[in-house]
């Protein structure tokens, strides 16, 4: 059966396995988050169809479901907008939990993005014989769809699952084990002795929530991490540095941020807290390591209301004992130990996304393959570096579609189960 390439008629079919197979009228879009979004967004301004698959029944799962009641942006709202529709002038600096969520409901309603919901992609596979991509997902009733493509944009996002790591005589202990996705709120740990397991801008803020809660919070501080403060001046510390990066070099930035910092903060090495020998700013850029904005917990860690420990040697019944010898007597635990991309569990690639699941170059370098491969949100530089994907992944694909798939007299000769359907 002949069809042109982006332009055919709608159909679909089912193969011989029963498994119901959709040709896409353009790029699939594996993940409805902000990345997923941002892409789709800058398509439909071109007019270009595509097909958004999410696995969970609600865009931005993660800020849905699995963040904690009093989170917020953690930098001001004009690095946080996604492209063509920037944030209500009625929302503060740094946007609540509720109000971002809000703003993405309103980003896919103005921009018609209707994702298909409650599909797991299994695996995304490109077919040399074909020269398409082949992705087939589950929904949560069982069937099966395979999506048939010529390009594919990844937008699953650094933190599709959450990391739980092996920690001798875990499974031992007889408290409640959660991991900080699943945290949402101190309330139901008042007077409750809680380890905090990690140090990052999850761990600070959840030992907050249950320090401000009346609970009873130590956090394990094990390496070495930057903490500064969220604003210098009455200015963001991130609108600070990118206004300084403009003139001067970056390691003359790190070195202002952190003198800056010792002057608000005071010594935090005081506290068990002690600081990378690399700058704030080179850590980020060469391992993605992002510095902790305080937003409160130094000032409970001072006070006691907060307690920093070393790291863990192992678990017992309700009890951790910690490398330095030192026994404590816990009620629960809350792993704030980060988060991974998902993406090696699905998508059979190897030349351009690494072991990790994140892509081989680095930035600004990362967000095009081959194949008609993109990665979107994998910059490690938040909803900015998003957009930016976002923007660039857009611009490339109308390029691709003006040139080569808007012109209807190339056809391309395929299997008969690939019938279009998007």
């Amino acid at each position: 059966m002949k069809f042109q390439r982006m332009f055919s008629f709608s159909a679909q079919t089912t193969d011989f396995c029963g498994r119901r197979c959709v040709w896409v009228n353009g790029p699939v879009i594996v993940g409805a988050g902000p990345s997923g979004l941002a892409v789709s967004a800058c398509l439909k301004e071109q007019c270009i169809p595509f097909v958004v698959i999410e696995r969970a029944d609600c865009i931005a799962s993660l800020w849905q479901k699995r963040t904690y009641d009093r989170l917020k942006l953690h930098l001001p709202k004009k690095f946080c907008q996604l492209p063509n529709l920037p944030f209500p002038e009625d929302y503060p600096e740094y946007p609540t939990k509720k109000q971002f969520i809000t703003y993405l409901e309103n980003y896919a309603q103005k921009f018609d993005i209707k994702p298909q919901f409650n599909e797991c992609v299994q695996s995304a596979k490109y077919d040399e014989a074909c020269q398409l991509w082949r992705v087939v997902t589950v929904s949560t009733s069982g069937s099966e769809t395979e999506y048939i493509c010529q390009m594919l944009v990844v937008a699953t996002g650094e933190n599709a699952e959450g990391v739980v790591p092996e920690i001798d005589g875990l499974e031992e202990f007889s408290g409640e084990v959660i991991h900080a996705k699943d945290y949402k709120s101190g309330q139901k740990y008042t007077g409750k002795k809680v380890l905090v397991v990690g140090c990052g801008n999850s761990g600070m803020e959840v030992s907050l929530d249950l320090s401000n809660h009346n609970a009873k919070p130590s956090m394990v501080v094990r390496s070495s991490v930057h903490v500064l403060p969220r604003e210098i001046m009455g200015k963001s510390t991130f609108d600070l540095a990118m206004m300084l990066m403009k003139w001067l070099p970056l390691w003359l930035v790190d070195k202002l941020l952190l003198m800056l910092t010792w002057f608000i903060l005071g010594n935090i090495q005081k506290y068990g807290i002690k600081r990378p020998s690399l700058g704030p700013l080179e850590l980020k850029n060469h391992h993605g390591k992002t510095p902790v904005l305080d937003i409160g917990a130094l000032e409970k860690v001072g006070s006691g209301e907060i307690r920093v420990v070393p790291g863990i040697k192992r678990f017992s019944y309700n009890s951790v004992q910690l490398v330095n010898g030192e026994t404590l007597d816990i009620d629960s635990v809350v792993l704030a130990t980060g988060y991974r991309s998902n993406v090696p569990f699905w998508l059979q690639e190897t030349e351009f996304f690494a072991k990790n699941g994140f892509p081989k170059m680095p930035f600004p370098n990362g967000w095009k393959g081959k194949r008609g491969l993109y990665a979107s949100g994998f910059t490690r530089r938040g909803l900015a570096g998003a957009s930016a994907d976002a923007v660039k992944i857009s611009k490339d694909i109308g390029k691709v579609w003006n040139e080569e798939f808007n012109n209807k007299k190339k056809k391309l000769h395929i299997l008969r189960r690939c019938i279009s359907t998007f």
